[in-house]
């Protein structure tokens, strides 16, 4: 699943939206800040000329790149009526820069530590505070959820962190001394840095905006508002009837949109007939929600029974009406999109939501990953696999083979025995707790490595679909959280976890290994999704069920090759989902919903509708993650390239032992990080060349 946390735990929010300022050019910055009380180029440039005069020419670069940063963001006048913080007058500005500017190399450091130090305690704690508001919303055993429960769990701490380090002046401090660099420069330049002048540059991405610590919390609310509507979005299936009434499901099985819905799809593939019926089923209820012609009153509640086909809703044996979702689904994207729009005017040198998100966050720019996702889509071995597909299934595709899941092992096995020896090895959190370090002592790490690590990771049992959240500071775990049935954890539930238990590994190597604090973490999210999908792919290997077929790797290469088409499309429907909000700023949540509907059946047409034989399908809009974790989704593909180009260079070696060592380099920029882990940059062609490899030895 999702390491969602990443971009929603919003502690790091205030962190992640402060460095969502990717200079363009300096002069672009300074001249939109000139008009809400910044400091005049005079004064700028009188700053530079003292400290130069003062410390030597040596130090120019370095002196006006600072200088004229925080001159960007000093106020010598309010922003604006909400916001009324002012820094001081140009002259004070030209004061702070004599007194602040550090030139000695070794008092520049202890500059640094000092400033990492600090951050830890205060990330760290606030990180804290904001885990354990969300507990009773997140985690099972709460017996009720309260109003303060619900509203606590909206609430981030840290929403006014990044507003009270500009005023208490921390914040120039920072970006006097440690400069921000563009992703051009870090690309051109990085190459060649050190671990410490990266470690400075990390430093330099975290005060570059200020943003109202007002909308900071607004944006809490919302995202947290989302996530409990997601959170509590099930379907129970048990009460879905076809035309003669009758059921195929577990009665008491209630499935969550869109995880579990699309992972019964996938379980159904080794029940022949019958799997295809519940397939079918799924999928009519998947189209239902995706355009908001669900019945309201079968949202998570098991009093009614409904055919999705015909979308009739049934009470005591008699057919009832019904109001449908009035569009709640799309609102909850439209509220987080119109909070964005009102934040994009504090990143003015970025622009919006989806350059901050790709140019910032995941370091590679929205342009050069879709035409990445573009040309994967678009081979032919989508048209060539699809028809071996169609062969092994014996029937045309249907939309909801997208999800097809027969390449795998564990398609052929029985998933109701598996589902009772998962439940007897977990039966609760505390079983799977214990039994971490010996996961990962068969995944490859030494006894005591798998001690250290399964020492600083907390189990525990999730309300949602499961997720991973990290600590940020060393002395706190991180948590695994995965869905427990009554009776003990299923396959699901420990594949999610298996999954998770990935992100977290990687959470705790990453921020306990790293030689700077400010060097912590991954490039970007795709690459903790990494390492949780090599993790995931071991799951049944870790049960000691695995296969020495050489067509069993063939079809398991066909399997990641199809499972990454189907996430790409997913995250294009995405991308140009924000892309038509941004061009349609006025739109109601019946007209998204319109939008929504229309781009998914376009992206669907483009590169499935030929081998599928079925045109204008929306089911590609189906996935969570885009109500309630923007632009989230291009992490998985991008993850899944970043995986396979892993696996593939440590077949034959230690996992363990090179998740260390790569884990180590912490967050450079993406491409630096592969070229030191793997010695090649991210790209699709390796994997599509090994799919096309592996579909020729099948022919």
């Amino acid at each position: 699943m999702k390491k969602y946390l990443l971009l929603v735990i919003l502690l790091v929010a205030a962190i992640m939206i402060a460095a969502g300022c990717n200079q363009k050019d300096k002069t672009t910055m300074n001249e939109n800040y000139k008009n809400v009380g910044g400091v005049s180029q005079a004064n700028i440039d009188s700053a530079i000329d003292e400290l130069v005069n003062k410390y030597g020419n040596e130090h120019r670069a370095r002196i006006e790149k600072g200088v004229k940063q925080i001159a960007a963001l000093w106020r010598t006048q309010p922003i604006d009526a909400s916001d009324n913080s002012v820094d001081g007058t140009s002259n004070d500005f030209i004061e702070f820069c004599k007194n602040s500017f550090v030139s000695d190399s070794v008092k520049l450091f202890e500059l640094f530590n000092s400033c990492q130090t600090h951050l830890e305690v205060i990330l760290g704690h606030f990180n804290k505070v904001s885990l354990q508001l969300k507990r009773p919303v997140h985690l099972e055993g709460y017996a009720s959820i309260t109003l303060a429960d619900e509203i606590l769990a909206g609430y981030e701490p840290s929403d006014n962190l990044v507003n009270d380090m500009f005023a208490n002046k921390f914040a120039f401090l920072v970006g006097l001394n440690f400069p921000y660099f563009t992703l051009t420069e870090k690309e051109t330049l990085g190459k060649n840095w050190s671990r410490q002048e990266w470690a400075y540059a990390r430093l330099g991405d975290l005060f570059t905006t200020r943003i109202p610590s007002s909308l900071n919390q607004q944006y809490s609310q919302i995202i947290s508002n989302a996530d409990a509507y997601i959170t509590n979005y099930n379907i129970y299936v048990g009460n879905l009837v076809d035309d003669n009434m009758n059921t195929h499901f577990a009665k008491d099985l209630k499935l969550i949109s869109h995880w579990n819905l699309r992972d019964e799809i996938k379980s159904q593939y080794s029940n022949g007939e019958q799997g295809t019926v519940c397939q079918r089923m799924i999928l009519d209820v998947m189209l239902r929600i995706i355009k908001q012609e669900i019945p309201q009153s079968v949202v998570d509640s098991d009093k009614f029974l409904w055919n999705p086909k015909t979308n009739k809703v049934y009470q005591d044996g008699k057919e009832t009406k019904f109001e449908t979702e009035p569009y709640t689904r799309y609102q909850h994207l439209l509220n987080c999109f119109l909070i964005n729009t009102q934040i994009d005017k504090y990143r003015p040198a970025i622009g919006n939501l989806i350059n901050t998100t790709f140019d910032v966050q995941y370091e590679m720019p929205v342009s050069e990953v879709a035409k990445m996702f573009d040309e994967y889509l678009s081979s032919a071995l989508v048209g060539d696999v699809a028809k071996l597909i169609e062969s092994r299934l014996g029937r045309k595709l249907e939309p909801f083979d997208i999800w097809y899941d027969g390449f795998k092992t564990r398609s052929s096995i029985d998933q109701v025995g598996l589902n009772k020896r998962l439940a007897a090895m977990y039966p609760d959190t505390n079983a799977l707790q214990k039994d971490l370090p010996n996961i990962l002592v068969k995944l490859g790490f030494t006894k005591e490595k798998a001690k250290y690590v399964s020492d600083r990771i907390e189990v525990n049992a999730s309300k949602g679909a499961g997720h991973a959240w990290g600590a940020s500071m060393r002395g706190e775990k991180a948590h695994l959280r995965t869905r427990l049935g009554k009776d003990g954890i299923d396959y699901k539930g420990y594949n999610i976890g298996i999954h998770e238990l990935g992100h977290n590994v990687e959470q705790v190597l990453t921020l306990h290994d790293v030689d700077y604090w400010m060097l912590r973490g991954v490039p970007n999210t795709a690459f903790t999704e990494a390492w949780a999908f090599i993790f995931q792919t071991k799951d049944l290997e870790l049960l000691g069920i695995r296969s020495n077929n050489q067509m069993d790797e063939h079809f398991a290469m066909l399997d990641k090759f199809w499972g990454t088409m189907e996430i790409m499309a997913v995250s294009l429907v995405d991308q140009m989902v924000w892309d038509w909000m941004y061009k349609n700023p006025n739109c109601n949540k019946a007209e998204l919903c319109a939008a929504v509907v229309k781009i998914s059946a376009e992206v669907w047409n483009k590169y499935f509708a030929e081998h599928f034989g079925m045109k204008d399908c929306p089911i590609l809009a189906i996935y969570s993650h885009m109500i309630k974790i923007p632009l989230y989704l291009s992490a998985y593909p991008i993850g899944r390239l970043i995986e396979f180009q892993i696996a593939d260079y440590i077949t034959g070696k230690n996992l363990g032992t090179e998740m260390e060592r790569m884990s180590k380099q912490g967050r450079l920029i993406p491409d630096i990080w592969m070229e030191q882990a793997v010695g090649s940059r991210v790209s699709y062609k390796p994997l599509l060349d090994a799919a096309t490899k592996a579909y020729n030895n099948l022919k």
